[in-house]
């Protein structure tokens, strides 16, 4: 089974483009996913992977719910505390890994990840997350679900993607190598195990600025990644972008969701 090696900064130079370029998590998903998980004001929550904190502040706000976000990266932290400050919620911001995992982060009724699980050693995680959460805690899962784009400025990003930072962009792909097990199935051989999807479904309008920003939000072509191929970068993406609209006009459909994982 594939894990990526740990990086500890492979974020590093991303933060000041995550929140505001990434696919946002809508607040209905966030109440839903409380309702369902039976998430109660003081509740406590880890955010674990946290980058610039959007799950962790939106459980803060919205469920009242006592959060921990964790995360390697100090840019992101530096982030996340700002935006909390700016929501007007508490949220304590921990350095570290999934490796950090201990009785510290205990009772925990709610685990949050946001595009983070394959980046971990997901079945030690989950060993670490059983040691720590009540019967009846859950795990979710939060991510985004391509289903198109118009025109298809994705896949132009891909492709430059694999030019500009190919060493970068092997991490990606390992994702879709015949070893790799999906999370559904790692799930289901944690004590994890009870499964359920929830999603809402989004059109969104970008300009090139959005799809430039979502690219440098990205580990495969941050700023840090790219190096001094980051200016040619950006200048190459927004040349096909310019080709592919000259109007400027981008959208996207997506799929918004968050797997909860019940505990056994």
């Amino acid at each position: 089974m594939t894990t990526i090696p740990f990086e500890a900064r492979r974020f590093q130079s991303t933060a000041a483009y995550y929140t505001r370029y990434r696919v946002p998590y809508p607040d209905d998903l966030i109440a839903h996913v409380s309702e369902r998980t039976g998430l109660a004001p003081g509740d406590r929550v880890l955010d674990l992977g946290c980058g610039p904190g959007q799950l962790g502040i939106a459980f803060a706000r919205l469920a009242g719910a006592d959060v921990t976000g964790l995360d390697p990266e100090p840019e992101m932290l530096e982030a996340a505390a700002s935006d909390a400050a700016a929501a007007g919620v508490t949220v304590t911001f921990v350095k570290g890994s999934s490796y950090d995992l201990g009785q510290r982060f205990a009772p925990l009724k709610l685990t949050v990840m946001g595009r983070s699980f394959h980046w971990m050693d997901r079945p030690a995680t989950l060993k670490a997350l059983d040691d720590i959460t009540v019967p009846g805690g859950c795990v979710v899962l939060f991510g985004d679900r391509h289903i198109s784009s118009t025109p298809d400025w994705r896949q132009a990003v891909n492709t430059l993607a694999e030019s500009y930072a190919p060493e970068r962009n092997a991490d990606r792909e390992r994702r879709k190598g015949p070893d790799w097990v999906e999370h559904e199935g790692i799930l289901l051989q944690s004590r994890f195990n009870d499964l359920e999807r929830i999603s809402v479904i989004r059109e969104r309008k970008l300009s090139p600025d959005d799809i430039v920003g979502r690219a440098f939000s990205t580990s495969a072509t941050s700023p840090q990644a790219l190096g001094d191929k980051s200016a040619a970068f950006e200048a190459a993406l927004r040349e096909t972008l310019a080709k592919l609209s000259p109007e400027g006009i981008f959208a996207e459909i997506v799929e918004i969701g968050g797997l909860i994982a019940r505990r056994s």
